[in-house]
């Protein structure tokens, strides 16, 4: 297929990241004034959401994962999440078919990522930096409290992390991931705000696996967050349709969801492309036209 044939993917992967309490769980959850919100809690941290109209909490359905280090769920029930396959998650343990919540008949949520409507819905997961946690547990359960993770460790934690992030890249739902914020120093030893997953070498390499990285700040006891690539030399952020959230008054993640906006932004960006190509290419025809009378 032609790239002039193809268009906006209907489904959006956005990355929300930021120290604590700079407003990014109540950024992502404000998508609830238009949108339904399926919220896989991680983190025990929905108190945020109570602070929603109610009629948007209407539109939020919390799934809770009560994820430890003694009882690390969460990166195994994520895998099977992000699949998009039909599921079925016990409400006890946060435990995709749950032996012992089936023999007791005790609640269970049903979730089918790929059945969701973008139009309608998207999956918030929160958060990354818990998932993280939770595959390193995952992959040392059962080791003493005072091990300290290997090398294989690391790498095997990087691997399970690239499998859950693997299937959001390419996901036909809208999700939203909320992490932390984390500083490394890059090759040319320059140091940059980048999102938490797992290792300092893997969190590098995050941004990449998203379509728009949303960054999260508080300053003068405002809450701030911004979106375009040109945002600031030492944080990582970006957006593929030309998102810039730190324009408005009051930002906000709708702007990411609204196709018909970012089908506009992407043909005026186009356009403002095309103007120097076709002059350049007009210049070299006139110079070779101008070599050829000449000779």
């Amino acid at each position: 297929m032609k790239l002039t044939e193809r268009k906006i993917s209907p489904s959006q992967r956005v990355l929300v990241f930021g120290g604590p309490k700079t407003g990014k769980t109540e950024l992502a959850a404000k998508l609830a004034e238009v949108y339904n919100l399926l919220w896989f809690d991680l983190e025990n941290g929905y108190a945020t959401l109570l602070k929603l109209p109610r009629e948007w909490q209407e539109r939020v359905n919390i799934i809770a994962i009560p994820d430890t280090k003694v009882f690390p769920i969460a990166i195994e029930t994520m895998l099977k999440v992000v699949t998009g396959k039909e599921i079925t998650i016990c409400m006890e343990h946060g435990k995709v078919a749950c032996p012992i919540c089936k023999k007791a008949e005790a609640p269970v949520e049903t979730v089918c990522l790929d059945s969701l409507d973008p139009e309608k819905d998207i999956v918030i997961v929160d958060s990354l930096t818990q998932l993280s946690n939770s595959a390193m547990n995952h992959l040392t359960k059962g080791e003493s409290d005072t091990y300290k993770p290997e090398w294989s460790d690391y790498r095997n934690q990087g691997q399970l992390l690239d499998k859950f992030l693997s299937q959001v890249q390419q996901a036909r739902y809208n999700i939203v991931c909320i992490t932390h914020e984390a500083e490394v120093e890059l090759e040319d030893k320059k140091k940059k705000l980048v999102p938490v997953a797992g290792t300092t070498n893997f969190s590098r390499n995050t941004a990449k696996y998203f379509d728009h990285v949303v960054y999260c700040d508080l300053k003068n006891k405002k809450h701030l967050a911004a979106s375009s690539t040109g945002y600031a030399n030492n944080v990582v952020t970006g957006s593929r349709t030309d998102v810039e959230i730190e324009g408005k008054e009051v930002p906000s993640l709708l702007d990411i969801f609204d196709l018909e906006l970012a089908h506009k932004r992407v043909q005026e960006a186009a356009k403002q492309e095309d103007v120097p190509a076709k002059n350049a290419i007009s210049s070299l025809r006139e110079k070779l036209a101008k070599q050829k009378e000449e000779n």
